[in-house]
């Protein structure tokens, strides 16, 4: 699970599943489309979501050894 802040409500934060996203574009505002179709507009920028799925990534990799 990732936290990231809805876009133009800074103090809006949620967790989102990261294994539940398929696509993450900038056009210019971060849209996470979901595999499900939906889609989310959050805050942080590409990279910021791309690093922060690779953290909880290294997290459950820690724990399953």
């Amino acid at each position: 699970m990732i936290k990231l802040t809805k876009f133009k409500t800074k103090d809006h934060e949620f967790v989102l599943n990261a294994d539940l996203i398929e696509t993450v574009d900038e056009t210019p505002d971060t849209v996470i489309t979901l595999v499900n179709g939906n889609k989310v507009l959050v805050e942080e920028s590409m990279d910021d979501i791309i690093r922060l799925v690779i953290a909880y990534r290294r997290e459950i990799q820690r724990f399953a050894r």
